[in-house]
């Protein structure tokens, strides 16, 4: 795949984000507006009707504090998905949030479990990883940008806090680096220049031929003459001349 093409700005990079976000918001919206409480919906684990979770989970939240810190690392993390990793952005999102939400009514307490921080952790961990199997410049560079900004969400992935769904994060990191792992072929490459082939002869090289065997350079190359030199007929008619 063409890096350039795959590094490519549409509008779809902030459109498709910023409504995943806005839909989220008017969820919440409408639990306020009309006394509505979708908590139930939820995942709640090992019960038939909490695997209607893994689907509504990452559309509902507690409180204005809960949907805020979702917000921004959501948007960002998606944005940056659907900039570096636009052939598998929809596929990322779709089976995160499907995967991540299923782990979860595996491994999670007998609770509602609600919230878009499982898919954020499966973006931060699929962000990561990906950009360290690809090495390309860019997408460790990407890698090394969430490592600086959510890397100490690693530590949300254990039980060190009432009231935070643990098993959703750490559901959400696993899937995020399966992904990786998945999907480790349809990436970007990088550019591979003239001398890094493996059909790539020194002796072709018409730089390296200003150059002689102890790197000195050649002020006058010698141009070999051709042995069938080109030669030219030329074909002509005489004018006679009129009396």
């Amino acid at each position: 795949m063409n890096s350039n093409n795959q590094f490519k700005f549409s509008t779809g990079v902030i459109a498709y984000p910023l409504f995943f976000v806005l839909f989220i918001w008017l969820v919440f919206w409408f639990e306020v507006r009309f006394g509505y409480h979708f908590n139930k919906y939820g995942v709640y684990p090992q019960t038939f009707q909490g695997l209607r979770g893994v689907v509504f989970s990452p559309f509902i939240h507690g409180d204005i504090k809960h949907i805020y810190h979702n917000t921004i690392p959501l948007f960002v993390l998606s944005t940056a998905l659907f900039y570096f990793y636009r052939p598998i952005a929809w596929k990322v999102l779709v089976y995160g949030i499907l995967i991540s939400g299923f782990l979860t009514w595996c491994i999670g307490r007998p609770s509602y479990h609600i919230g878009a921080s499982g898919l954020i952790y499966v973006l931060v961990s699929f962000t990561f990883f990906k950009g360290v199997f690809a090495k390309h410049y860019r997408l460790i560079a990407l890698s090394l940008v969430v490592v600086f900004l959510y890397g100490s969400m690693i530590w949300h992935t254990l039980p060190i806090e009432d009231g935070i769904s643990w098993e959703g994060h750490l559901a959400g990191l696993i899937t995020g680096l399966l992904f990786a792992l998945i999907f480790r072929k349809q990436i970007a490459k990088p550019k591979k220049y003239v001398w890094e082939k493996d059909d790539y002869n020194e002796d072709d090289d018409p730089f390296l031929k200003h150059f002689d065997e102890n790197g000195n350079f050649i002020e006058h190359l010698e141009i070999e003459e051709e042995q069938n030199p080109i030669t030219y007929n030329y074909i002509y008619k005489e004018e006679k001349e009129v009396d």
